[in-house]
């Protein structure tokens, strides 16, 4: 059974009450693919009753927000997969026509900050039931953030959102903790002793808990008036969540209260992360959604695999690192395959897997060699300025996956649809494996850029390996008889990167190797990433440095422009020509007057 939406599904049950609620800013798709279904299962396992509301309507008489009643226990608030303004907007901040989280791929059926209107909305129907936010909007705005989307520093959305709880990154062990400590009714006193939470505080509660596993940040008000003290926040907040064993507790001060955000849970056991994906999803859309149109996320992700989680490449412009974390967490063998039996039985499977991925497609199972060494490490990447030589990169464990899955009856072909970090590479002959047995026709690998002062501040290799790559997947295609495609991604406008850059980019992708560019994007400095400071700051804040930053709109299209050649989009040019050679202002918060909005594919 699904989880409930409606308060006859809820009868159905025969349940008089429910425990915890659930709102989320995506439709509701029971598979282990998407956060607030992994939520509502474990809570689900662990004996309470949950019922989930999928993209309430925030503009009418909030009857969505109204319609099961208040829990026994609390609220749990998510945007979705995605931050609702990376959702909403282009790089451009222009407004985009679809989502591929909603039926049909509509648009307009979240609002912008969703954690902040929906937290809003239930604590004034509600104000006596607890809220607990989590998710990659909560976990990224957690302390005071730069927002590209109102070009401004930002509170906690703990001040901004009026929730009682965060949960930031992976939220399987933290949310089972929190139902634990509220089964009795809301104790606040329990809930500040957990690990991977956040909550705000009084100065009394603050001055007892400072002690030497405690750190001071600059408030947010000091952040806003030195960009200094912001960038100082960052790279403490950077290391901490980079170690492997952090036990140092956050204290960041707005207006008269203080963010208390306590240390991380270690990385999960195989058999935790075995348990949340083994739960009894039904691994399909809700009913509900018949005859409104295929969910596009969905569609993408249904006949593929996710074989861990963590990456530690610790890209500058990537949340992933701030939100799943730099450690690699992986599934069982066992897991693995019987989620690829579930595929196989789904009617309208053909034999071919999508993707047997992760965040990187292959880190899977991999650890440093003497972990005591990873302990005392404070490093955000293992792979830049160069890999680390206490990690080891045996692909052998993934080579062996990989094989079983090829032999399970009904697999035709398995695809690897996810990134490759070919700067990860070991002496096997693992991507001659994946070019003959594992590529669709078209193998993505994400160089970036091409020029090494880019490279270097965006935690990248140089793009000589990208080369060396290059040529033995030519070769490797020659020697099959493959009429193989490499398709690599490209970021303009990245801090630090000038038009000069991007010329040379130009001359080395479209002249010197021939490349036709498909995947490119403009960069979106998200919260909480390197990028994201950088771009604010206009200077690195580990180093200080000085940068240069393309960060107005007219600035961030020309760079872009040089994917095609050095020919602004088709909807520049004609915006130019309309309106006398000037772009017209970009749409800001909904406002649809600055022309016709411009949209690509956005690399997820």
């Amino acid at each position: 059974m699904f989880l409930p939406t409606t308060i006859k599904e809820v009868e159905a049950r025969g349940w008089d009450e429910l425990d915890v609620i659930i709102f989320s800013g995506d439709a509701y798709i029971d598979h282990p693919a998407f956060g607030p279904a992994v939520i509502g299962r474990i809570l689900e396992a662990e004996g309470y009753r949950v019922a989930i509301v999928p993209q309430p309507n925030w503009r009418d008489d909030l009857r969505d927000f109204k319609k099961l009643g208040k829990p026994r226990l609390f609220f749990a608030v998510s945007a979705g997969a995605m931050d609702s303004m990376v959702n909403h907007y282009t790089a451009n901040l222009r407004l985009r026509s679809n989502d591929a989280y909603t039926p049909g791929g509509k648009a307009g059926f979240r609002p912008d900050r969703t954690v902040d209107t929906y937290t809003q909305i239930l604590k004034k129907l509600y104000p006596h039931t607890p809220v607990v936010v989590g998710g990659i909007e909560a976990s990224l705005r957690r302390l005071t953030h730069y927002d590209y989307w109102s070009n401004s520093l930002q509170r906690s959305i703990l001040a901004t959102s009026g929730a009682d709880l965060l949960i930031y990154g992976m939220g399987d062990k933290p949310i089972r903790e929190v139902a634990k400590a509220m089964r009795n009714g809301f104790n606040m006193k329990l809930l500040r002793g957990l690990r991977q939470v956040g909550f705000l505080a009084d100065k009394e509660y603050v001055e007892r808990l400072y002690n030497q596993s405690s750190k001071v940040l600059s408030s947010y008000e000091e952040c806003v008036d030195d960009k200094v003290k912001f960038g100082e926040n960052f790279t403490v907040v950077e290391t901490l969540s980079n170690m492997m064993e952090c036990n140092t507790t956050l204290i960041e001060g707005v207006g008269d209260k203080y963010v208390v955000i306590t240390p991380p849970h270690e990385t999960l056991t195989t058999e935790e992360l075995d348990h949340s994906f083994d739960l009894p999803y039904e691994r399909a859309p809700h009913p509900r959604y018949k005859g409104k149109g295929d969910i596009p996320a969905w569609e993408m992700i249904k006949h593929s695999i996710n074989i861990h989680r963590g990456c530690f490449g610790g890209c500058s412009f990537c949340t992933i690192s701030a939100h799943q974390g730099k450690f690699i967490n992986s599934r069982s063998e066992r897991s693995i395959l019987e989620e690829v039996k579930k595929v196989i039985a789904m009617p309208d499977f053909k034999g071919y897997l999508s993707d047997i991925g992760a965040p990187s497609a292959n880190m899977y199972g991999m650890r440093g060699k003497d972990e005591s060494l990873c302990k005392r490490c404070k490093r955000p990447s293992c792979l830049h300025p160069k890999l680390c030589p206490n990690m080891n990169n045996d692909h052998s464990r993934l080579i062996e996956l990989y094989r079983k899955v090829r032999e399970v009856k009904g697999i035709k072909k398995a695809f690897i649809g996810s990134g490759i970090r070919y700067d990860l590479f070991d002496d096997s002959n693992y991507f001659d494996i994946v070019v003959k047995y594992h590529t669709s026709g078209r193998l993505k690998v994400a160089p970036e850029h091409t020029e090494d002062g880019v490279l270097k501040l965006m935690r990248k290799p140089s793009f000589s390996m990208f080369e060396d790559m290059h040529r033995r997947f030519k070769q490797i295609c020659r020697r099959e008889e493959l009429n193989y495609q490499l398709i690599p991604y490209f970021i303009s406008s990245h801090p630090g990167c000038t038009e000069r850059d991007m010329q040379c980019l130009v001359d080395k992708v479209l002249g010197k190797l021939n490349f036709t560019l498909e995947q490119v994007q403009d960069l979106t400095p998200t919260p909480m990433t390197l990028s994201s400071v950088m771009f604010y700051m206009g200077e690195n804040p580990y180093d200080h440095s000085p940068l240069y930053v393309a960060r107005s709109q007219d600035d961030k299209r020309r760079q872009k422009s040089y994917f095609f050649g050095g020919e602004l989009p088709t909807d520049v040019q004609h915006r130019k020509t309309q309106h006398g050679g000037r772009p017209t202002r970009p749409a800001q918060n909904g406002d649809k007057r600055g022309g016709v909005p411009h949209h690509r594919p956005r690399r997820k």
